[in-house]
């Protein structure tokens, strides 16, 4: 038996953002925008989140893999010029950052109902440097 819906929660959108959330609905399966919200407030509210909020975490590795990728531009430019590089410094940093990304992802799916639609990269074993 359906679930009687008395109350009524109103959201404003653009005309864009409403014909991108009724295609991403119906991508998604769903018979209704509102269905769809119904499932994302709902697994938002059920997956009970416990660690650092992720997009704050992001964020800071956003920053920390910019000041990574300034360096690395650096190094570039003076193996460019002739001069001696060490980058292993560097390539141990992003390393590090990825590593701590996928377990950032790895974490916020736990709780995700539909793991098997996620697309997965296992890290190689060896240092990719």
């Amino acid at each position: 038996m359906p679930i009687s819906r008395t109350s009524r929660l109103s959201v404003r959108a653009s005309p864009d953002e409403l014909v991108r959330w009724n295609h991403i609905a119906s991508a998604h399966g769903h018979a209704t925008t509102a269905q769809w919200i119904r499932s994302l407030l709902t697994s938002a509210e059920l997956a009970g989140h416990k660690g650092p909020h992720v997009p704050d975490e992001l964020r800071g590795i956003r920053h920390q893999l910019s000041r990574a990728g300034n360096n690395l531009n650096q190094l570039a430019h003076s193996a460019n010029c002739g001069d001696a590089v060490h980058c292993e410094g560097v390539l141990n940093e992003i390393e590090k950052l990825i590593q701590h990304l996928d377990y950032l992802l790895r974490h916020s799916r736990r709780n995700h109902p539909d793991k098997s639609a996620r697309r997965r990269c296992d890290r190689p074993a060896l240092p990719l440097h």
